[in-house]
């Protein structure tokens, strides 16, 4: 199951489509693309590929809806993105992961950008379905980010339900949802100063301080992506765009 498409001039071209792996396509303000892979979720043994490269365009990408991930007694199902940012612009509003009990997961995202380019990315991890508490099996996640092809930013994490519920338990943490976000703007100093304002105060450099990343965390998903939100506004109005509305509940 994958897609694969290319922008180039902000025109758009699918160059393959393995179904269930579905999209939806919108360009009346400017380019915007749903993603939905799989309508049910992730299921043992899916293998889930999305390739897409953008030159000299812009895009608003999301998912249709939370990307749920199903019990597995073995196998794991696997999500991967592979990205490619050409002087251009890429903002991925993702939706949460919902990992029921058992579930077993891998996701990999891998993101290489020149230095005319610029990105909005987010992640959302939720505890699982309303009854659930962190009760999945293993999750395995690998972000990178590369500048020119030479690596800028990794993050792995390889994690049990289990741990993860007993860390929280530990450090008496009340908010269960949580958000990674990577931003890589110009005039990222002021950007950076802007999200302290705005009383932000996670957020912070990768190493070359050519991304900023970010924990943010809450006690309700409504209060997590309003957060999210407001932050992407900020993002967008430093590029000098107009807010913009995914259209989802």
């Amino acid at each position: 199951m994958s897609i694969k498409f290319n922008f180039v001039n902000n025109k758009f071209d699918l160059k393959k489509q393995s179904l269930p792996s579905r999209h939806y396509f919108f360009n009346e303000t400017e380019n915007y693309i749903k993603l939905l892979n799989i309508g049910e979720g992730i299921f043992p043994k899916d293998r889930v590929k999305t390739y897409f490269s953008l030159k000299d365009s812009s895009l608003v990408l999301t998912t249709e809806s939370a990307t749920k991930i199903y019990s597995s007694k073995k196998e794991y199902g696997i999500n991967s993105f592979n990205i490619n940012l050409e002087n251009s612009n890429l903002e991925f509003i993702n939706d949460e992961l919902i990992l029921y009990k058992n579930s077993k997961y891998v996701q990999t995202f891998r993101l290489i950008f020149d230095e005319t380019s610029t990105f909005f990315y987010t992640d959302i991890l939720s505890k699982g379905r309303s009854f659930e508490n962190f009760d999945f099996t293993s999750m395995l996640i690998k972000n990178s980010f590369y500048k020119n092809k030479k690596l800028e930013y990794i993050e792995k994490f390889d994690i049990s339900g289990k741990e993860l519920k007993n860390y929280i338990f530990r450090k008496n943490i009340k908010n269960y949802f949580f958000a990674k976000i990577y931003i890589k703007i110009n005039h990222i100093d002021c950007f950076l100063d802007i999200l302290h304002l705005e009383e932000f105060e996670s957020f912070t450099y990768s190493c070359n301080k050519q991304i900023i990343i970010a924990s943010i965390s809450s006690d309700c998903m409504s209060i997590l992506k309003k957060k999210i939100d407001y932050i992407w506004k900020l993002y967008r109005k430093q590029l000098c765009k107009k807010e913009f509305i995914l259209g989802k509940q």
